[in-house]
């Protein structure tokens, strides 16, 4: 019995060694799959024309993260301020910075921390915006059913960056590269 249970401490030592490694490089690889293009195509949707566009955001904009203030000003976004544009133009960059800087390992614990938060607006804006409260759209937790947009799926979202934020990128990242580089002694 005895040799079994080393036996068993052996294997799965080996394997948590291994998932130290795996685990980061698996949550970035799971984000990439399943967030960088839907953040990235919404980020784009936020985009005004041309160039210009990108400090100009579009009324789509405005609608996605103040539905219902836009709707009070009858959708003239002259009616809103600096406040607002600011707000806008920084969700529109986190939409495609933040997913960048996980997926390449680059400041992960910080872009993930973000992203954490990002998601935490945008479920509430979700809910108390956009009205999402119907329970296919707003889901329960501890129900049978594991398919509700809000609850359900970013729960899964948030545990994936939650990884991150505790583990880091892992050591195939920017952030390796760099502590790598620092830990280096310097030649003379």
């Amino acid at each position: 019995m005895h040799a079994l249970v080393m036996l068993h401490d052996k294997f799965f030592d080996l394997i948590e060694r291994m998932g130290n490694w795996l685990l980061p490089l698996g949550a970035r690889f799971v984000f990439a799959a399943t967030l960088l293009l839907y953040y990235w195509n919404s980020g784009l949707t936020k985009l005004g024309d041309g160039f210009f566009g990108l400090f100009s955001p579009s009324i789509g904009a405005y609608s996605q993260i103040f539905p219902k203030q836009l709707e009070a000003v009858g959708y003239d976004v002259s009616q809103f301020g600096l406040f607002q544009w600011a707000v806008v133009m920084a969700g529109t960059y986190a939409e495609f910075i933040l997913p960048l800087l996980i997926v390449i390992g680059l400041f992960t614990r910080l872009a993930s921390l973000g992203m954490i938060g990002f998601v935490v607006v945008q479920s509430l804006t979700d809910v108390y915006g956009h009205g999402a409260t119907d329970t296919k759209t707003l889901g329960a937790w501890f129900d049978r059913f594991a398919d509700g947009v809000i609850l359900d799926q970013r729960l899964f979202w948030v545990f994936v960056l939650a990884l991150l934020v505790v583990k880091g990128a892992g050591a195939l990242s920017v952030d390796a590269l760099l502590r790598n580089r620092r830990a280096q002694p310097a030649m003379a």
